[in-house]
């Protein structure tokens, strides 16, 4: 028979050993106390860390699709030295992620000490809402902890059809939630950490939460929901892709419709599909949205599945919601297309060779957006694109000008105009950079994501460094970023040596820090502005 903390660490949902409290301070052993029990994580270099400390009970069985619950507290001390697995996910082409596990909802600390009170970065992953871990080894918060004399925090939260979605039959019978099952671990994950800051030597008052990519459109969201506005001081939203059907998320009826086929292909009810096992469950989703766009059973949802309107954990889509209230550093890369039309890219194509081959691929890119766009509005893309590109002397090849109207249209665009509407109507300073640093051949540009590795100093990781690059320039970089990111967690203002110039951004003025570029750091105009311009001319959103 299982002893008293055995037994309750398997109601956690976790293999995780737990000791006895007498145990609890040899070699490198770190103990701290969280509102559910002690945890003893280890010493890494200067810094503690904690890994799979549980901020929610495991949403497993009948708690599938239900509003996160708070974790089974234990006696004796759990262990936290190992991660969970991560979140379950479907495969991503190039991204070597497993497969992963439900009972996922769990945190990764990285604490100068447990004494102090040091301001507090919860950093939200990236991956389309459909792929990632808060464990993946480029989000190592090691060296930024010690560095910035911070609290970093990753964690893993639902994914996919298990995250994403929206149902009435699938409503919570406590919270009444039916919808968004990740952005609920994320206000869950919010809340753990504004209870238990102060046990890892952080400060509950000066958190700030930063992410990239999907990540970065979850910070945004977050400190727009009354429910979590008052927990955050300040955000940086990384490359986010601010949700919005057709493109970016389902509408809530055909996330119903897409439910409801999937219980029929499985044989049961929407209700049902708490208890099909996850692999069939996510098989099934994937199979709705396999066919092209045009050929699906429903017409949202074209690129990537995000969070549906629902009312409460995304009341409107941001460009219809008033602008966050709180510091905001706002960070986008120089070419975040390259990202997908590059080697390594989630969702591989072949790279236009000609005009005729160009105008097809920038159709596909519109009518993500935009469904239904023909020929003429392609070509006229395509026109405005390599004018601006030859009037700014950049490369106006086809390879070239699909990446930036890729990039474009989901990322830079979005990030500028919704810069441009704090300066003018926010009441808090927003901070705007642009990362500049290129990647190594055979990618090229300065892609989407690229910097995760310089925010996190593992750019310098031997599966890393090949893309990413390790020389003295490299480093420096990491250094000013990460140092730019602690500077503003600490007091809402990212100025550090490097960076002192560095004014709040106003439009039409030089107030973009260009980072990586020829001049390492420099305050100067938002780069490549005139390109942006056609997506204003076909109200794409944020409209000016």
């Amino acid at each position: 028979m299982a002893s008293q903390p055995q037994a309750a660490a398997r109601r956690a949902g976790t293999s995780a050993a737990v000791t006895e409290p007498s145990r609890a301070t040899t070699g490198n052993r770190v103990v701290a106390r969280t509102e559910s029990g002690l945890v003893a994580g280890e010493r890494s270099g200067r810094v503690a860390v904690f890994r799979g400390v549980p901020y929610a009970a495991p949403p497993v069985g009948a708690l599938r699709f239900a509003s996160p619950r708070p974790p089974v507290p234990w006696t004796g001390v759990r262990e936290a030295v190992r991660f969970s697995d991560v979140s379950f996910q479907s495969a991503v082409p190039n991204r070597p992620v497993p497969p992963g596990s439900e009972d996922s909802l769990y945190a990764n600390v990285w604490t100068p000490g447990p004494g102090g009170s040091r301001p507090v970065l919860v950093y939200i992953h990236g991956g389309g809402w459909q792929a990632g871990a808060g464990s993946l080894p480029v989000y190592d918060g090691g060296r930024l902890a010690d560095r910035g004399d911070l609290v970093v925090v990753t964690f893993n939260y639902r994914l996919g059809v298990l995250g994403f979605g929206l149902h009435e039959e699938l409503a919570d019978p406590e919270s009444g939630h039916f919808a968004n099952w990740g952005l609920q671990d994320q206000q869950a994950l919010l809340h753990w950490v504004h209870a238990n800051a102060a046990a890892f030597g952080g400060d509950p008052g000066n958190i700030t939460v930063c992410g990239t990519s999907a990540g970065g459109a979850a910070a945004w969201q977050l400190a727009l929901l009354p429910e979590t506005r008052g927990l955050i001081r300040r955000i940086v939203p990384i490359s986010p892709s601010h949700v919005a059907p057709p493109a970016t998320s389902l509408t809530p009826q055909d996330s119903r419709t897409a439910y409801e086929a999937v219980a029929r292909r499985l044989g049961t009810t929407v209700a049902g599909l708490r208890t099909v096992p996850a692999a069939a469950l996510a098989g099934a989703w994937e199979e709705i949205f396999a066919p092209r766009p045009e050929e699906r059973i429903v017409g949202s949802g074209r690129w990537y599945r995000g969070p549906v309107l629902d009312g409460r954990t995304l009341p409107a889509h941001d460009h219809h919601l008033p602008t966050p209230d709180m510091p905001v550093l706002s960070v986008h890369t120089s070419t975040e297309g390259s990202f997908y039309t590059g080697p390594g890219s989630p969702q591989p194509a072949p790279a236009p060779r000609d005009d005729t081959e160009l105008r097809r691929v920038v159709r596909e890119v519109l009518d993500l957006g935009r469904p239904g766009a023909g020929d003429d509005l392609a070509r006229a893309c395509a026109t405005a694109y390599r004018d601006a590109a030859r009037d700014a002397g950049l490369p106006d090849d086809p390879l070239s000008l699909w990446t930036e109207i890729l990039g474009d249209a989901f990322f830079r665009h979005q990030i500028v105009r919704f810069a441009e509407r704090h300066a003018r109507s926010g009441t808090s300073p927003l901070y705007a950079m642009e990362f500049a640093h290129p990647v190594l051949p055979p990618h090229f540009g300065t892609p989407h994501e690229a910097t995760s590795p310089f925010l996190f100093g593992t750019h310098r990781l031997p599966q890393l460094a090949p893309v990413f690059g390790d020389w003295p320039v490299e480093r420096l970089l990491s250094d000013i970023l990460a140092d730019a990111v602690a500077a503003f967690a600490r007091t809402s203002v990212p100025r550090t040596p490097n960076t002192a110039d560095w004014p709040p951004f106003t439009p039409g003025a030089p107030s973009t820090l260009v980072l990586g570029g020829p001049r390492i750091a420099e305050v100067a105009r938002t780069p490549k502005l005139a390109q942006l311009g056609f997506w204003d001319t076909v109200g794409w959103e944020p409209r000016l």
